[in-house]
């Protein structure tokens, strides 16, 4: 049964071929590799290729490439000369030598069959390809049952393209090919590219054996390339083919917009045209995943004409247009001082931790405080973009999750640091004033429970608190605030929810009765005595914080955080859009409050525990640290360590930047704050400069 259902399939396949072939004639074309020439007579044929779009470039504010485009060379397939259906065998047989010529030159080839062998040499299914392996099996492919096995689907697909005399391994590889024909649509109008990004060589020794390798042809097509792989991949990102999913919801997304709105026929043509194909590359993430309509651009059709005495002619009916270029608020040179801080202070802390074996990491962003740009916003570890794919099975296992943003994804305890908004919250309420004042001898009862402090304060007002990080000190103001009042004053600060960027970023949690009630418990009291010192359930972004420092900088105005500063068009003379400062929320705290926490985070930076780290900076810093403790299993073992977070924000007197930092598992917030004061060092040093990579037609901060 199951063969004859290959039999008819295969006929049917290669009556549509003839079909196509008898539409459009015999299309013959002179290309680099198989220069051919051949004559023929009938009447003259035309086919029509639709053209991807270069794609558009990445910058920083500065006008620093990022992101470009270089071309290098593919290798497809071109339908009218490749040997057709009926001739499988010698399909097969130049599939097989172009993939062996490949691996020989160490050339990457296209190979998306989600079957794969493992260290043991059993063929298993390809891990999270759960769509394509369904789809593998499925009636109008192979016809195989939701439970068949791995090596039930080769077996089958050696059936389906007469693979027998080749060894499973070398028949995976072939078998491999000419599925991915089949699923993206090969033919005449659509050549199936084989091999992209290939060396000069390999398409010299193609063109030599041009007689063997029929229908083999080169393009010249576009590739991405980074100015620096290293520099914030986590934010730029990176484009790939694209998925059975992202397609089947990108067609879902075209059928909706042509049902909802009212089109001429030109412009349904236009949305076809742009349509995605299963050959397509997309972002996968970051900037190239969150500007993907503005960075794709439009494609282009040319019409390929072959007259009667077989000469080939071509031009554009649309030509294609490149992609916008997306400007990003992020400074090239200070995020690389950032990158460069964070891993230094991470790997220093780690060579003295006796934790050794936590994995350290860490992240670091810094803000505009008056406009909620992203200047700088780095996570360690990290990787190469530019060896991505080829690494990204060892990223996935590498120890301290390199693939992870901690900027936009990771949420922590904030320790200390929630301290600012108990202070504000006690302040605006009038629970406190400047002079209240509290005794801390190291111990707060609260009815049967014990909370600490880590040292005997003695008496301290508010300012004093924050400067020593007093725990009583705001065990008592919180007693009398109360979680709701708290948590009014946290939300205005921005706490416990997104800032606005274009990326995917956590929500975090905010601790209290809500957060309490979404998972089926309560809110006790004691509860609020920790959420005053960040403790409890709060969890926040880095981003988070630093925004919630950048707020009490501009002295009460949160502000929409965005890694976009421009989109301009592709030859720069036209900016598109330019994203403008937006007040997501103005808090109405009073400038008195927000003066005397100020003084306590200025306290922190020239007489507490931050005053060395900074001691250099030539510009005056406001700064809160915080320390939460941790706990880890790790190889059965419950392990201990301490996260360090520093917020901070300079010029003091007339702020301009706010940086937040987080260092996982090795030491206190007090040593994070190196990571901050290098990169004021930096900023305040060189802000006066103006950039000598500045092209023509770009608009400085």
């Amino acid at each position: 049964m199951k063969k004859s259902k290959t039999d008819l399939r295969v006929k049917i396949i290669l009556m549509l071929f003839i079909g196509i072939l008898l539409l459009y004639g015999v299309f013959l074309s002179v290309t680099i590799i198989s220069g051919g020439e051949a004559s023929y007579s009938g009447s003259s044929s035309q086919v029509q290729v639709v053209v991807e779009a270069a794609r558009g470039e990445i910058l920083d504010r500065n006008g620093v490439t990022l992101v470009s485009n270089r071309q290098g060379n593919s290798i497809e397939f071109n339908a009218a000369l490749f040997p057709p259906q009926s001739k499988q065998q010698e399909r097969n047989r130049i599939i097989a030598a172009l993939i062996e010529l490949c691996e020989s030159k160490n050339e990457k080839w296209i190979d998306n069959l989600p079957l794969t062998y493992d260290e043991n040499g059993n063929l298993t299914y390809t891990e999270g390809r759960e769509t394509d392996i369904a789809n593998l099996k499925k009636k109008n492919m192979l016809n195989l049952n939701p439970y068949a096995t791995a090596d039930n689907c080769l077996d089958a697909l050696i059936e389906l393209y007469s693979l027998e005399e080749y060894d499973r391994a070398e028949a995976r590889k072939i078998a491999s090919v000419l599925y991915e024909m089949w699923r993206t649509g090969y033919s005449v109008s659509t050549p199936y590219t084989f091999a992209e990004d290939v060396s000069n060589e390999t398409i010299s020794i193609i063109k030599e054996k041009s007689d063997f390798f029929k229908g083999v042809e080169a393009s010249v097509d576009t590739y991405r390339e980074f100015y620096d792989g290293t520099l914030a991949p986590h934010i730029v990102g990176i484009t790939g083919a694209i998925s059975s999913d992202e397609y089947d919801s990108r067609q879902k997304e075209l059928e909706e917009k042509k049902n909802s709105g009212n089109y001429s026929q030109e412009e349904l043509e236009n949305l076809d045209r742009n349509a995605y194909t299963l050959t397509d590359y997309v972002g996968k993430f970051g900037i190239e995943s969150a500007m993907e309509d503005t960075l794709r651009g439009e494609k282009g059709v040319k019409t390929i004409s072959v007259d009667a005495g077989g000469a080939v002619t071509s031009s554009y009916t649309v030509i294609p247009k490149q992609g916008d270029t997306v400007v990003l608020t992020l400074d090239a040179g200070l995020q690389r001082v950032a990158q460069n801080a964070l891993q230094a202070r991470i790997l220093e802390l780690t060579k003295n931790s006796a934790n050794s074996e936590l994995d350290a990491a860490g992240a670091v962003v810094v803000l505009d405080v008056n406009t909620g740009e992203v200047l700088a916003s780095a996570s360690y570890p990290s990787y190469n973009l530019t060896e991505y794919y080829q690494n990204y099975n060892s990223l996935l296992k590498a120890k301290g999750s390199p693939l992870i943003n901690r900027v936009l994804q990771s949420s922590y305890e904030p320790g200390s640091t929630m301290k600012l908004s108990t202070a504000l919250a006690g302040l605006e309420t009038g629970v406190i004033d400047k002079q209240t004042k509290f005794y801390c001898s190291s111990v707060f009862q609260y009815f049967d429970v014990t909370f600490g402090c880590l040292s005997a304060h003695g008496e301290l007002n508010v300012v004093t608190a924050l400067e020593k990080s007093c725990n009583i000190y705001f065990y008592n103001v919180a007693e009398q605030l109360g979680i709701d009042v708290m948590n009014d004053y946290s939300s205005k600060l921005g706490l416990g929810q997104k800032t606005g960027v274009e990326l995917n970023e956590s929500a975090g949690i905010l601790a209290g009765r809500a957060y309490r009630e979404s998972i089926g418990s309560t809110w006790q009291m004691g509860d609020t005595i920790q959420a005053a010192i960040g403790q409890s359930d709060n969890l926040f972004t880095i981003i988070q914080l630093a925004n919630y420092g950048a707020t009490i900088a501009n002295n009460g105005t949160r502000y929409k955080c965005h890694y976009v500063k421009y989109i301009m068009s592709a030859d720069h003379d036209e900016i598109l859009y330019e994203a403008k400062p937006e007040a997501v929320e103005r808090t109405g705290i009073s400038q008195s409050s927000i003066d005397i926490v100020k003084e306590g985070m200025l306290a922190v930076t020239t007489t507490g525990s931050c005053r060395t780290a900074f001691a250099g900076i030539t510009e005056k810093v406001g700064a809160k640290t915080g320390t939460s403790q941790v706990k880890k299993i790790v190889n059965g073992k419950t392990l201990e360590g301490n996260n360090g977070l520093n917020v901070s924000f300079a010029p003091f007197d007339n702020p301009e930047i706010a940086i937040a930092v987080i260092i996982e598992n090795v030491d206190s917030g007090t040593a994070t704050a190196t990571v901050a004061a290098d990169i004021y060092d930096y900023y305040f040093s060189t802000k006066n400069q103006i950039s000598t990579s500045q092209p023509s037609n770009q608009l400085l901060r």
